[in-house]
């Protein structure tokens, strides 16, 4: 692996030319192919010879089609919602049906990147609906950085929501398994993928934003509140759980979200106890 390590020389100067040089993202990509063109013809191990360029060029063009197409498609999109104002009424309506709660607007932000994922690739998708929904996050008081990522978050949910689930289908390829099973499978396990965003908007220690103290209590939160809400949804957390238990995670998940010592240390407390238990009772389940 060692031989390979000059390639990280390449990462470097990319990161250089494109954070510290403030040249523009054409020029960037253009250094970087030539950088990598070089490097790979400089290689002791398998230097680039002429025809394995041509096969890199045809192979890079094959590649770039269907980003091509989704761009295309997505361009087509931005246009259509900039000439007929949807994205403006989109907004506004968000913002009417969530009554100015920021919890709601989410909600339905969720579902809009939920039914988009059906029918569009991740980058379509979010330019879409970072169009529609990032002004109404906005207009709530959510900070412009966070509206942009809580949007691109949930717009990963195409990878794995069928008919599309690219991620999905690729990995049933892989494992030799029915796609359209996996797709409904990757759909369910990734639900978690919704909590993200909630903890950006409301624990913004998890965005690595305020004191040490902060941070570190927001991101055991995180922690325990995604624990919580898979050992609920699944019904299993290092051994079969009784309702009971799966409801008191999905209580104490709820609670580590609200603002307020009391709430946090009871949701925190709610989920650590059904976890220790979990552990404790799982060698008498399983003999």
């Amino acid at each position: 692996a060692l031989h390979y390590a000059y390639h990280l020389f390449m990462l470097g100067f990319l990161l250089y030319v494109g954070l510290q040089s403030r040249q523009g993202i054409t020029l960037t990509q253009f250094y970087a192919l030539v950088g990598g063109t070089l490097l790979s013809a400089l290689s002791p191990l398998s230097p680039l010879s002429l025809p394995r360029l041509a096969d890199a060029l045809v192979q890079g063009a094959k590649a770039a089609i269907p980003v091509s197409v989704a761009t295309a498609a997505a361009g087509i999109v931005v246009g259509v919602v900039g000439l007929t104002g949807v994205g403006l009424k989109f907004s506004g309506l968000v913002l009417s049906a969530s009554g100015g709660v920021t919890l709601v607007a989410l909600v339905l932000v969720a579902v809009a990147s939920l039914v988009l994922g059906m029918g569009l690739p991740v980058t379509a998708s979010y330019i879409v609906l970072v169009i529609l929904a990032g002004p109404a996050l906005a207009d709530l008081g959510v900070p412009l950085i966070i509206a942009h990522l809580v949007v691109f978050w949930l717009s990963q949910d195409s990878n794995v929501t069928p008919p599309v689930a690219l991620a999905a289908y690729a990995a049933s390829g892989l494992a030799q398994a029915d796609p359209m099973r996996s797709g409904f499978m990757a759909w369910k396990f990734a639900k978690g993928l919704y909590l993200i965003p909630l903890l950006m908007v409301y624990r913004p220690g998890v965005m690595l934003e305020g004191g040490a103290a902060l941070v570190a209590k927001d991101l055991l939160l995180g922690l325990l509140a995604l624990a919580a809400f898979v050992g609920a949804l699944e019904g299993f957390l290092f051994r079969p759980l009784a309702p009971g238990a799966r409801l008191a995670l999905l209580l104490g998940g709820v609670l580590v979200f609200f603002p307020g010592f009391g709430l946090e240390l009871l949701g925190a407390g709610l989920v650590l106890a059904a976890l220790l238990w979990a552990r404790l009772t799982r060698r008498s389940v399983s003999g």
